[in-house]
């Protein structure tokens, strides 16, 4: 496979700018293997329904802790149950995401260890206030983004908006799921791309069979954003951050969270090959416009 690299990813120890977004009953430890085996960055997601008995479980899952690996955890959930941050911590994890919330005491932490820390803006202020705050590396996510966030901006607008005011790294996150969207994206100036959708549809994945074939099947216009099913959940997420779902699965009740980039989920792959095509595809491109 063809290596692609960006300052960022070479302090990482990566081989290719890639980065599967830490998505809650979805990422968990057999595609966060995956994922770094193949030379990007594999998460483990705790979500909405994380817990640390969860955490735990995948982690025993987990297989490729010689490579850069992350955990991402949901602000208001890790409050909830508090065991999650410093099992989490201990764990080890090359990076560690906290997104959705207001409050970053738990960057003095991990840094502590030596773990980069990273989380999700939808705003130019919100990424300012997390590089000052210490976060070393900033994830862009658009509104075209699958799952949860602050449907604000697009995702390239924010991307360039954001480059513009920090200098700390900037991951390029929403509807990123083809070569081209990975190489827009590092051409504008991302140390790497946050991508979802297209990882949630592989077959390392922890969605289930019926989900995944809707995955498949779905296009660029057939999601939308709801709260429908965190309310009839009871989940605690704030108003400002609603999934963006498959409209096909709010109509038939069941919440399938995918980004505007679905329709580049084809098929169903591994993760080993979606990332050699994201690679290779994105760095031929890369070569033919700079040439």
């Amino acid at each position: 496979m063809t290596g692609l690299h960006t300052a960022w990813t070479r302090s990482v120890g990566l081989t290719t700018p890639i980065v599967c977004a830490p998505m809650g009953g979805a990422a968990g430890g057999a595609l966060a293997t995956a994922v770094s085996r193949a030379g990007g960055l594999g998460m483990i997601g705790m979500g909405s329904s994380g817990s640390t008995d969860r955490l735990r479980a995948e982690l025993s899952v987990f297989d490729a802790r010689d490579r850069p690996w992350g955990i991402g955890l949901v602000d208001w959930r890790m409050r909830q149950d508090t065991e999650l941050l410093p099992t989490a911590i201990a764990a080890g994890p090359t990076l560690l995401s906290v997104s959705f919330g207001e409050s970053f005491e738990w960057v003095a932490d991990a840094r502590a260890q030596g773990i980069t820390t990273t989380t999700q803006v939808a705003t130019v202020a919100e990424a300012v206030r997390a590089q000052d705050a210490g976060i070393d590396v900033v994830v862009a996510r658009g509104s075209e983004g699958g799952g949860h966030g602050a449907p604000t901006v697009g995702a390239l607008t924010l991307l360039c908006a954001v480059l513009d005011r920090v200098q700390i790294p900037v991951l390029a996150a929403g509807g990123i799921a083809s070569a081209r969207g990975v190489a827009a994206a590092l051409a504008a100036g991302a140390s790497g791309v946050w991508v979802g959708t297209v990882f949630s549809g592989c077959v390392e994945s922890l969605i289930d069979d019926d989900a995944r074939a809707a995955l498949v099947t779905a296009d660029e216009t057939t999601t939308e954003v709801t709260t429908r099913f965190d309310r009839a959940a009871g989940h605690a997420w704030p108003d400002r951050f609603p999934e963006r779902v498959l409209t096909s699965a709010v109509d038939g009740g069941t919440g399938v969270n995918a980004g505007q980039g679905v329709a580049m989920v084809r098929r169903t792959r591994s993760a080993a090959e979606v990332i050699a095509d994201l690679t290779s595809g994105a760095a031929d491109l890369l070569g033919r416009w700079s040439r």
